[in-house]
């Protein structure tokens, strides 16, 4: 029975098949199946791709508008800020200005306080010394006036008890050393 199939074989192998060809029947069942293959693939798979690659794309899409806007806003953001900061710089100068302006005001007024304050005191201190001395120069004509007196009258063996003369006296006596002081200075 072997040879009787390797003689079948043979036979139609004899036929001149071209090997690299497949028979019609593989061709058209192929052909089916691929056609069944593509009909689900398209009507399936390629919406469904489409649908996802639209929806990455939307997505895509609104996050660029999205990071647009925040570019946007972050701009406008750094714009505010940099005016607001100029502003503050300017704001700062002009107190800053006002500042040295009235430091420069409250030295002139402490200056013109103190020039004011000293000059009171030295006038005050001048009639104060100008009081003492004409109490100092009274007291003491009163009392080189007594000295005089009793001396005088220790020299000449007179007591001056009158008031008048021995006034007079002493006054010219003083009169003279105030004129010789005067002539030293």
């Amino acid at each position: 029975m072997l040879n009787a199939l390797v003689t079948y074989a043979a036979e139609e192998g004899a036929e001149a098949h071209n090997p690299l060809l497949p028979a019609w029947y593989d061709i058209i069942w192929s052909s089916v199946c691929f056609i069944v293959i593509l009909v689900i693939f398209w009507k399936v798979a390629l919406p469904r791709m489409k649908k996802l690659l639209d929806e990455r794309s939307a997505a895509i899409e609104g996050n660029i508008a999205k990071a647009d806007e925040a570019q946007r806003k972050a701009e406008a953001a750094l714009e505010e800020y940099t005016a607001q900061l100029a502003d503050a710089r300017k704001e700062a100068g002009e107190i800053r200005d006002a500042a040295r302006e009235d430091g420069k005001k409250i030295v002139a007024e402490a200056k013109e306080t103190a020039t004011a304050e000293a000059t009171r005191l030295t006038t005050t201190a001048h009639a104060q010394i100008e009081a003492e001395r004409q109490t100092a120069l009274v007291s003491l004509r009163s009392e080189v006036g007594t000295l005089a007196l009793d001396l005088a009258g220790g020299v000449i063996g007179e007591s001056l008890s009158d008031d008048k003369k021995a006034q007079a006296v002493v006054d010219r006596f003083l009169a003279e050393l105030e004129e010789s002081e005067g002539a030293k200075a």
